[in-house]
């Protein structure tokens, strides 16, 4: 068993992690070799851990949050100390931290399918369209993209509620192909029990063109909000901001069709598609 050393968790990101992890081992009244045979690691290695000599894998992060009964405390703290080594924009790493700590997000997308309901072709498409990107950045952004969706997969996820616009659904992306792959599985993902897809219609008197945005609640209080714009997106958690983000998502809501006529409209649209 590793010594017990003094951890300051001001220290850095890493000794955060170290620190909560034992804060959250002994409240759960666990030794570390308990803990270790619960999420299949070794004592020593939850005591190496504990005591900053050696960096845990986002795994162990994850089935210490599941273990703990956590939702994403864990892995919020991994990222934020071992961030994916991937040329992605600080913008949406720092999101991927807001993402972890929500019970909800909410969603207004305008011309594309949102990305966390994105298949793999349909982003690669997306995101080659930028200019001067190279391969290997596009391939890099793909797959930070599909790992985003693991957020779906959580024991407990949080409620997505996203508000598209009709014309998401009908704009070529890739082609035919591409695009009936992606409708189809947006279409099955009105089936999850976490998620709940509205569509904007195109008669509707909502501001289409307005930017797409996110809300991340936590509990029912909306914290953090991101607002897409050229070149890059904006991450905020000014309340005021927030709270007319809230506004607007609600004055587009009131214009969306129901879930399951929207649905219904995505079936209908992949069909034309198909």
């Amino acid at each position: 068993m590793s010594p017990i050393l003094n951890v300051d968790p001001d220290e850095s990101t890493a000794a955060r992690f170290a620190y909560e992890l034992r804060r959250y081992r002994l409240m759960a009244g666990l030794t570390q070799v308990q803990l270790g045979r619960r999420i299949g690691f070794s004592g020593s290695m939850i005591g190496a851990v504990e005591t900053l000599q050696r960096a845990p894998s986002l795994e162990m992060a994850e089935l210490c949050d599941k273990a703990f009964g956590l939702s994403g405390v864990m892995v919020a703290l991994h990222l934020e100390a071992w961030p994916p080594p991937l040329p992605i924009p600080e913008r949406f790493r720092e999101w991927m931290l807001v993402e972890q700590r929500a019970t909800a997000i909410r969603m207004w997308d305008t011309t594309l399918i949102p990305g966390l309901f994105q298949t793999e072709a349909y982003a690669r498409k997306i995101f080659a369209c930028a200019p001067g990107i190279s391969e290997e950045q596009i391939e890099a952004r793909v797959q930070h993209r599909m790992e985003r969706k693991a957020i779906l997969a959580r024991e407990n996820p949080p409620m997505i509620f996203s508000l598209i616009d009709e014309i998401a659904l009908r704009r070529p992306r890739g082609g035919p192909e591409v695009m009936r792959e992606q409708l189809m599985s947006l279409y099955e993902m009105t089936h999850h029990p976490a998620v709940r897809i509205q569509i904007v219609p195109f008669e509707t008197e909502a501001p289409a063109f307005d930017p797409a945005f996110v809300i991340a609640e936590h509990h029912a209080v909306p914290f953090a909000g991101y607002v897409e714009s050229i070149p890059d997106g904006r991450m905020t958690t000014d309340r005021g901001v927030i709270g007319a983000l809230v506004s607007r998502y609600d004055a587009i809501r009131v214009e969306a069709h129901p879930q399951t006529l929207s649905a219904k409209t995505i079936k209908e649209v992949l069909e034309r598609w198909t």
